[in-house]
């Protein structure tokens, strides 16, 4: 009970200290292999069918990143952050559903059977849906990777903010990303240079509701 109380409390405390941090040290840089940990913590997010829509560029070359300067608004962070991460989601996840759902059986999770059905549900069901749909899909699952991402850089002790201030036409550009693919965000990680603030939030009589809603 105890071992419990105190992963409970470690837990509280990284999303209560987590802030949307500007500044960075230029001087501290994040391995590659710790970048990697970090998204493979990031990607046991949920999401839609288990589809797993989120794709990542890591930018972590300084030449790379001034041309993503004028891309993100010339904000700071883009080239002062040790790294710079790009969220794509893919529209087409759905053609990945048979080695998902294979790889799920193979590993013993499910029955191979089961594991066909699912695959060729979620193909059919999710192909014949129109690119809006898919599109909101991915954004919602990118969005949820995005935050499991950076609560794990913050368990770290490391910092991060989220930007949906770009030019997502100006990203594909410069990536060569096809329109398979939306941008669902950048996401820069380093140390800070300068806190994060606290900020205000709405209280909960204000957002919750119980067993109805009121406008």
């Amino acid at each position: 009970m105890a071992a419990e109380l105190k992963v409970e409390q470690e837990f509280s405390k990284v999303i209560r200290e987590r802030r949307s941090v500007r500044k960075y040290d230029p001087s501290w840089k994040i391995s590659d292999e710790e970048i990697k940990e970090l998204l493979a913590e990031a990607t046991l997010a949920p999401s839609s069918s288990n589809l797993q829509p989120w794709r990542f560029i890591v930018i972590t070359d300084q030449e790379i990143k001034e041309k993503l300067l004028p891309i993100a608004y010339n904000q700071a962070q883009v080239t002062e952050a040790s790294a710079m991460i790009a969220v794509l989601g893919d529209t087409e996840a759905y053609s990945n559903a048979e080695a998902i759902y294979g790889h799920a059986s193979a590993s013993g999770l499910m029955p191979e059977d089961v594991a066909a059905a699912m695959a060729k549900r979620s193909r059919e069901g999710y192909s014949s849906l129109p690119k809006e749909k898919l599109e909101d899909i991915a954004l919602v699952d990118g969005g949820l990777v995005s935050m499991q991402l950076m609560l794990a850089a913050r368990a770290r002790g490391y910092d991060t903010v989220p930007m949906g201030g770009f030019d997502p036409a100006g990203l594909k550009e410069l990536f060569q990303i096809s329109d398979r693919y939306i941008p669902v965000m950048l996401i820069a990680l380093g140390k800070a240079a300068v806190e994060g603030r606290p900020t205000g939030r709405l209280s909960l009589e204000e957002i919750a509701y119980w067993n109805g809603f009121q406008s």
